[in-house]
């Protein structure tokens, strides 16, 4: 007589565990890989190199640097668009690392709505 209902042989259940252990396994490469981008410092700089901008992996300014040149009392508005420029850029090089980084441990999934179930 056969079998009704359920799956041959628990299928379900051991996919599920190798499942579950796949994403334990997952979450701790990226808890790692977070804290070893959080360690991190991301330089960029502005205006032909008279602003210097670092921020950490935490997206903390951690260091601005000014050439006397660009020090310019009558044109205060130049050198605070060459902060925001550099300081920009210095996040957007973080969050690039950051993002790929991820995206070498998820294989490209993005959060739980990446998976195919």
């Amino acid at each position: 007589m056969a079998k009704r209902g359920g799956f041959p042989g628990g299928g379900i259940p051991g996919n599920m565990g190798n499942l579950m252990k796949q994403a334990q396994r997952m979450q701790k490469q990226m808890e790692e890989k977070t804290k070893e981008l959080e360690d991190k410092e991301y330089e960029a700089t502005a205006g032909g190199g008279a602003v210097t901008v670092k921020v950490s992996g935490k997206k903390e300014v951690t260091s601005v640097k000014l050439s006397k040149e660009v020090v310019d009392p009558d044109d205060i508005e130049m050198l605070e668009d060459l902060i925001v420029a550099a300081t920009n850029e210095a996040l957007r090089k973080m969050e690039e690392e950051s993002s790929a980084a991820m995206s070498q441990i998820t294989g490209g999934l993005s959060g739980l709505g990446g998976f195919p179930f």
